[in-house]
């Protein structure tokens, strides 16, 4: 059990390159893996008939740890990452360790999230995504304090929008707002876990968060300051800290 892999599953509209900030900390203890999801990053977006749907990309990560035959794994992510770790959870079960779940929900989206989610999907297929989502973005995902201290932080986050497919972004927003409540989920999922949010996100906020970590029978919330939606690159050495921290498999 000490040697369990880490999956973790980024954010969305980004790719994999989001856990960079925190790879060094974390590879030091741990085997680290981070892949693309479909159709963003370097991960094409499979043709398919179906309604976009987080089960589809669950079963991507399945088959990820099919091929070096991974028994088990501590499966976590940010944001929509958190979403396909929940996805997975409840299609192969006895394949998650543990859970770590960043900035993240287990509630499924209102109407009109669920809405704004298809509006954005249909404006990434018709403009593309560069020139306006990334500024459509950055205000929700950054805290006000690394919005204007953190350029440097800014700019990847921008970098990594602009990067993205269109088509992979639509297919994603769509798979989003289709997704279930995952709360009975995680009531009953007995594995270690681990909520992390960043004070300031005013998307998953803190209270979402906590909520979340009492459901989870073995759950245990750390709250990052001055940090928004993307702790990894906002405050990637707390993040790091604290998954090294809890990791309670000896």
């Amino acid at each position: 059990m000490a040697d369990l892999p880490l999956v973790l599953l980024h954010a969305f509209p980004v790719d994999a390159r989001m856990w960079n900030p925190v790879r060094g900390g974390l590879t030091t203890r741990h085997r680290l893996i981070t892949p693309d999801q479909r159709g963003l990053g370097r991960t094409p977006l499979p043709g398919t008939d179906r309604d976009p749907s987080l089960d589809d990309a669950a079963r991507d990560v399945i088959a990820l740890l099919d091929k070096p035959e991974l028994e088990q794994v501590v499966l976590g992510g940010c944001s929509m990452g958190g979403y396909v770790t929940m996805a997975v959870l409840r299609a192969a079960p006895e394949r998650v360790a543990g859970l770590v779940l960043i900035d993240t929900k287990a509630t499924a989206d209102a109407p009109e999230a669920a809405q704004a989610r298809r509006d954005l999907a249909q404006r990434a297929e018709s403009e593309g995504v560069t020139g306006w989502l990334a500024d459509a973005m950055l205000p929700n995902v950054l805290s006000v304090e690394t919005g204007q201290t953190r350029p440097d932080v800014v700019e990847t986050v921008r970098d990594l929008i602009d990067s993205q497919p269109p088509a992979g972004v639509a297919w994603a927003a769509r798979a989003m707002a289709n997704r279930p409540d995952s709360t009975e989920l995680l009531a009953a999922t007995d594995v270690p876990a681990l909520v992390i949010v960043g004070e300031d996100d005013g998307l998953t906020p803190p209270d979402g968060a906590q909520a979340m970590a009492e459901t989870l029978p073995s759950g245990e919330l750390v709250v990052v300051p001055q940090a928004g939606h993307l702790t990894p690159l906002e405050a990637p050495a707390m993040v790091a800290e604290a998954i090294l921290g809890w990791w309670p498999f000896a």
